[in-house]
């Protein structure tokens, strides 16, 4: 088998490892919930700690990375963001889990930055596009964790079995894969961002990547909680619109190609803002199981397409070079993955979820209108 692929599969199981992780923690939020006795807004202050974990290892990726290289920031994060999962479940206080959550959050963070390095390195190797794959792959990792989330509710295991589980499945990944991540080249203008404003389009790409992100960490977050909540379903199925969204994020991801070359990117992401609103506002005016079920499933279809084909718009940008472009929109995207899941267990606690989840659904609606008005901005060289 060709190194090169050798390597891509290598990646990939580490990408899938990551999301792994990460739906294996929000599979079991329900429960962590319950464990502590936690409000929606006490639950949404906790979830707050992760993304401050997150923001935290932004400068710590950067220089880390810079300083060591991806490969060894890869290698020794991978065991540290494995072992953090079962250490949630261990947590004995709120105070302990906010430690670890922060540890959590912090760690994850950097774990995205350096294997986005290393799959970039490859790209450039390969030469070809390649990256959409290993974020599919991430997607098709929180599907597969919802799953097992799924199964270990119906067997009655708690959450820290569960984690210690996804754990040691996890070091089996990372000692068949660490072999295959290599040192990457230097890259001339590895400096970061630079402090200039976006153009108008990078602005418009930014606030709807900024939208759709919103959304997603609202579904990872709060879909369990609000089929415990709000539908009063079976614990057995409280993961069923998780899963329902994830499977749909995950294999829209793999098919968003090919609705591009034939409708165009800005119809794509206007289609798919409708797919969010209509979705949420299903699951919000019809609150049973099978209604909020199909509901999860349209609103995964719609969230899938909204960051790849973003980024592919973004690299159109005449002002900057595509890679100062999609980092730029990465980063206004990443707060809004940050803000959306405490924002919905601050206005349930002073409303319900069922606001909470009907606003959300306006997220959709403005990424439409964001995508249909003055349209000449997504065209500055024939982006469609």
């Amino acid at each position: 088998m060709n190194p090169l692929v050798k390597r891509r599969i290598a990646l990939g199981s580490l990408f899938f490892f990551i999301g792994l992780c990460f739906a294996s923690w929000a599979a079991r939020i329900p429960d962590i919930q319950a464990k502590f006795d936690l409000s929606e807004g006490q639950l949404g202050t906790l979830l707050l700690f992760l993304p401050i974990g997150s923001i935290l290892g932004l400068p710590i990726a950067g220089w880390s990375v810079h300083e060591f290289g991806s490969r060894r920031v890869i290698l020794t994060g991978s065991f540290i963001y494995a072992i953090s999962l079962p250490l949630i479940g261990l947590s004995p206080t709120t105070w302990i889990l906010v430690i670890v959550l922060i540890l959590f959050g912090l760690m994850g963070n950097i774990m995205n930055i350096a294997l986005n390095t290393q799959a970039l390195d490859l790209e450039d190797q390969m030469g070809k596009s390649i990256l959409a794959s290993f974020h599919g792959l991430w997607s098709l990792a929180g599907f597969t964790g919802a799953g097992i989330g799924a199964a270990m509710i119906f067997l009655d295991f708690n959450p820290t079995q569960h984690y210690l589980l996804v754990m040691i499945l996890s070091f089996v990944i990372i000692f068949l894969a660490h072999s295959y991540v290599v040192k990457e080249k230097k890259r001339d203008d590895s400096g970061g961002l630079v402090l200039k404003k976006p153009d108008n389009l990078l602005l418009r790409i930014g606030l709807i990547a900024f939208l759709g992100m919103m959304t997603e960490g609202c579904m990872f977050d709060w879909s369990g909680v609000y089929f415990k909540k709000v539908l009063v379903a079976n614990p057995s199925l409280v993961s069923l619109g998780y899963v329902a969204f994830m499977g749909t994020m995950a294999s829209g991801r793999f098919i968003s190609d090919r609705l591009v070359q034939r409708f165009g990117k800005v119809p794509v992401i206007r289609v798919s803002g409708l797919l969010i609103f209509l979705g949420l506002l299903l699951s919000v005016l019809i609150p049973t199981l099978p209604f909020a079920t199909l509901g999860f499933f349209i609103v995964g279809f719609g969230v899938s397409s909204i960051i790849p084909v973003s980024y592919s718009i973004a690299g159109r940008s005449k002002q900057f070079a595509p890679s100062v472009a999609l980092a730029l929109v990465s980063t206004i995207s990443f707060f809004g993955f940050l803000i959306g899941p405490p924002m919905i267990g601050f206005i349930a606690d002073l409303f319900s979820l069922k606001i909470s989840f009907a606003l959300i659904a306006m997220n959709g609606l403005g990424i439409a209108l964001l995508a249909s008005i003055r349209k000449e901005v997504f065209y500055p060289s024939q982006v469609n």
